[in-house]
């Protein structure tokens, strides 16, 4: 049975006007499902839109939208109409690198927006029509940040820990409805929003920074086998050192730690 078989035609991917959604959105149209593409940046997402349509023959909806939003949930649905959304990828993420108190707390509660609360409304829309059908796939990306406290990125990673917690609850209810639900806990990986943060070496414990496609390419094979996962055997052995082998507050102090160093950030 192909991928498309499993699932359906129709992919909607969060966050996908470049990096780790636009992967997604590249590996999905290979698969040969057509796709709904949501970004904020109109120009990137509809570049990425046509580079996909050109290159794979497939079907693809633009939308433009800001997940912050406090109605973003509706914008979408509204856009999409009638069109049955067969496989979902939650990829669109807000983070904050610094001081907790050194920027607004608008900054906190648009992260939290984005990455939990517009999330949890389209899994329940989307993810719900899924469970009528009695078929899916919902890919929820998580982070190795949220396996513990992460000082200098307090809330994104609060929220990736949120995010892991709450694909494995729903991977148990929704299984046996025929729907396959994962958490891809990706640790550093050399999308644009990364390289442009222009980290530094955290510790010599630091795993190279995984492709985007590597990332995809894993989780895509993964779903359907379990409720979470952690790509690329390096971020493996370090989540199982620091989970496993270190002190809860060892990892902790590790974490910001590794943050202070990779983006020389003061006390």
């Amino acid at each position: 049975m192909t991928f498309k078989q499993k699932y359906g035609n129709t992919a909607l991917i969060a966050g996908a006007s470049e990096g780790m959604g636009a992967a997604y959105a590249h590996a999905l149209a290979a698969r040969g499902l057509d796709l709904v593409l949501i970004a904020r940046r109109k120009g990137p997402l509809e570049a990425t839109a046509q580079q996909i349509t050109e290159r794979y023959g497939v079907k693809v909806i633009p939308i433009t939208c800001d997940l912050a939003d406090a109605d973003a949930t509706e914008q979408i649905i509204t856009a999409i109409g009638d069109i049955p959304i067969d496989f979902m990828v939650y990829s669109a993420a807000l983070s904050y690198i610094g001081h907790y108190l050194a920027t607004d707390i608008r900054t906190h509660t648009d992260i939290g927006k984005v990455n939990m609360v517009t999330q949890m409304g389209m899994l329940h829309y989307f993810g719900g029509k899924m469970v009528e059908r009695g078929k899916g796939g919902i890919v929820i990306m998580s982070s190795i940040a949220g396996f513990q406290g992460s000082g200098y990125l307090a809330t994104y990673a609060a929220t990736k820990a949120f995010n892991r917690v709450l694909a494995e609850g729903l991977w148990y209810e929704w299984q046996p409805k025929g729907v396959d639900v994962i958490a891809c806990c990706a640790g550093a990986t050399a999308t644009p929003n990364y390289i442009n943060t222009n980290p530094g070496k955290a510790s010599p414990l630091e795993p190279k920074p995984q492709q985007p496609a590597q990332v995809v390419e894993e989780c895509l094979r993964k779903i359907g086998t379990g409720p979470s996962f952690i790509s690329g055997t390096g971020n493996k052995l370090v989540s199982f050192l620091m989970q496993h082998i270190f002190s809860r507050k060892m990892a902790i102090k590790m974490m910001g730690d590794g943050m202070v160093k990779m983006y020389g950030i003061k006390g």
